[in-house]
Parts: structure tokens; sequence; C-alpha cells
């Protein structure tokens, strides 16, 4: 499942290439057509995103909410179109531009109402200029759940996912077993701050890096991660090869569905 930096990056890639225009609606695929008619035409006037959530604004208070989920692929091209393929539910275009949704999870047509209800279901988002990290602190400081759970669950903290989650752990030195509630707020402070800086800098490049200067393969000497998410990590998806930093193995298990990476050494905290 994509993580939010990737969902603000589409955000913005819709709006460089559609914001302003009134393109044409379509759904190929027949899911969203009754919507999709409603739209065609419609000037596209603005694009957000909240997390894994990304709304598109039509005229003065139509939205399309987009949630990829495991799934969803959006693809974009240059004019003239190809013919769609009935996969796509969703096809925007103009006479310089396409962009293809296919397999969301959710795509809906909203109001502004609706779309204020789903911000309010989630947590603060660290890319996001309206958030608040103290909304995100003072439920982890009252949980007993699991630090790494409580980063992954989009009701306490929108957007972070899978990688980002073993990363900035490690990168403070925090077990992923710790309880929310023996979290300090310094410690919060810091990890907030590292993920907005994370997390733009994933906005800005398309890929996640996490891993600083000292510790990059021409630094260290090492060979370059192989692996089809890219990036250049501590931990994520690193089971069972040694830490780059002392060397001990690193360990992965499942936590709330999901898998959970962690240096047992760097992370004794």
């Amino acid at each position: 499942m994509p993580e939010g930096h990737t969902i603000h990056r589409l955000a913005d890639d819709y709006r460089a290439r559609f914001a302003g225009t009134a393109p044409r609606v379509t759904s190929p695929q027949g899911k969203f057509s009754d919507a999709a008619a409603l739209l065609d035409g419609v000037p596209l006037t603005r694009t957000e995103a909240h997390g894994k959530h990304l709304f598109l604004g039509f005229g003065d208070d139509l939205w399309v909410h987009i949630h990829l989920g495991l799934f969803g692929k959006v693809g974009f091209g240059g004019a003239p179109a190809p013919p769609p393929t009935d996969t796509v539910r969703l096809r925007l275009a103009h006479h310089a531009a396409y962009v293809d949704l296919r397999g969301p999870t959710t795509c809906a047509l909203i109001t502004d109402a609706e779309k204020t209800a789903v911000h309010e279901r989630l947590g603060p988002d660290p890319l996001r200029p309206d958030a608040d990290p103290r909304a995100a602190y003072l439920r982890i400081s009252r949980s007993r759940t699991t630090v790494a759970a409580l980063l992954m669950d989009q009701k306490v903290i929108a957007g972070v996912g899978n990688v980002y989650r073993a990363e900035v752990l490690f990168r403070h030195g925090i077990d992923p077993y710790r309880a929310g509630r023996d979290l300090t707020e310094a410690e919060w402070d810091a990890v907030w701050a590292d993920l907005v800086a994370l997390m733009r800098e994933g906005v800005r490049t398309n890929r996640i890096d996490t891993v600083r200067p000292e510790h990059t393969p021409e630094a260290m000497g090492r060979p370059p991660r192989v692996d089809d998410h890219g990036g250049e990590v501590y931990v994520y998806r690193r089971a069972p090869q040694p830490c780059h930093l002392c060397g001990d193995e690193i360990r992965t298990a499942d936590l709330a569905a999901r898998n959970l990476f962690w240096c047992p050494t760097c992370q004794s905290r």
C-alpha cells in the first residue's frame, strides 16, 4: 500500500496537469459512470491529500475521494490518450494529458460535508500544514498499545506506513514493542520532526531514503540496496541481514497483520 508521501505527490501531479482545466471525465470500467457523467467538463479546481486519502475537487463543492488500497494504481500520460482498457475506473483527459486510475479500494463522489467527515476520523498528517502533533501524542501517551502499532494506526497519525514506521523507530533507537504511554514527549517531538523531514524528501524524490549521509553505500563502502521498493534503509525488509551500525541481525515479526523490522541492539530503549 502506498505511504503518505506517494499520495501527496499524486495530489501535486493531478494539480500540475489538470488544475484549471475542464477535463473529459469517464469511467471505462463502468463502476464510476454515473459520477463521471456529472463531472464531465466540470473544472478541476483543487487537489488535496490527507494520509493515504486523495481528494480531487471539481467546481465549488464536489470531490472525488480516492484511496488506492493494496492494488490501486495511477498512470499519467500525454496526448493523444490511448484507448482505455476495461480496468480503468476513472480517466481524466484533455488536449495535452490523461490520467488513469485502476483498482482503487475507494473511488467515490462526495460532498464537502462527507469530505470533512473523512478528515475528522484521521490523525494528523506530517505533510499537512494544519497537522497538530500534540493530538497524536495525546492518544499515544495514554495507550498501552505498542509504539509500532500506534504509528500504523491512521486514526493516530495519518500517512505513515510500514517503511516509515520501521525506519523512524530505528533512527531514534526506540524498541518497537514499547508501550505508547512509555514514549516521552521529547522522544515524540523528535520522531514527528523526523517524519516531517523524511516524508517531505519522499515527496520530492518519489522514493523512500532513510539512511543518514554517513551511512550511505558510498560513505560506508557497501553495496547499494537492491529491492523493488527502492531507496536506502536501515531495517525495512533487511532481515536477517546485519545492521549497518552494529552488525547484529535484523529481525522481523508479525505485528497487527504487518511485518515489523527492527535491530534488537540499536533499538534497546
